[in-house]
C-alpha cells in the first residue's frame, strides 16, 4: 500500500514538473537561443486586449525592420515605452528578450513548481524536498515579477 501511493504521487509530481516545462519551453527556447535569431526592439504603439502592436527596430544582423509586429499584452508591456525582443521564426510575433524575457517565459515552470511541492509535502511525506520546489517556486515567479 506504501509503495502505490509513494508511486502515484512520485508519478503526479513528476508530470506536475514535465507540464511546467512543457508550458514554458516554446517560449523559453526562442527567448534563450537566440544565435541565428532576428533581435531589436518593440516600440509599443497601440494595444487591444490580447496583442499590442509596434515598429520593429532590429539589432543583429541580417535582420529586418518592420513597420509593425505584435507582442502579447500582458502586464509587462505599456504602450509607449520600447522592450528588447526576439522574432518568432517565420512569423511578426516577438517575444521579450534578455533576462526579463527568460524570467518571463519561465513563469510555468514556477508555478508547476509550487504546485508540485503541495503534493511532494502531503503525497510523498519528503518536506524538506517540498521546501526546496516551493522556496524555487518562489524565487522564480519573485525574480520574474522584479524583472518586469
Amino acid at each position: 500500500m506504501n509503495f502505490g501511493r509513494l508511486a502515484a504521487m512520485g508519478t503526479v509530481a513528476l508530470l506536475i514538473l514535465i507540464a511546467g516545462v512543457w508550458g514554458s519551453w516554446p517560449t523559453a527556447h526562442n527567448v534563450m537561443l537566440t544565435k541565428g535569431r532576428e533581435t531589436g526592439t518593440i516600440q509599443v504603439a497601440a494595444c487591444g486586449d490580447d496583442t499590442c502592436t509596434g515598429p520593429y527596430t532590429p539589432v543583429s544582423t541580417g535582420s529586418q525592420a518592420r513597420a509593425k509586429v505584435v507582442i502579447e499584452h500582458t502586464v509587462a508591456v505599456k504602450k509607449g515605452r520600447t522592450y528588447a525582443v526576439v522574432v518568432k521564426p517565420g512569423t511578426d510575433e516577438v517575444m521579450r528578450s534578455g533576462p526579463a524575457g527568460i524570467l518571463y517565459a519561465w513563469v510555468p515552470l514556477g508555478g508547476a513548481l509550487l504546485l508540485a511541492s503541495v503534493v511532494v509535502a502531503g503525497g510523498l511525506r519528503l518536506t524538506r524536498a517540498a521546501w526546496v520546489l516551493a522556496w524555487s517556486g518562489i524565487a522564480l515567479l519573485t525574480a520574474a515579477f522584479v524583472a518586469l
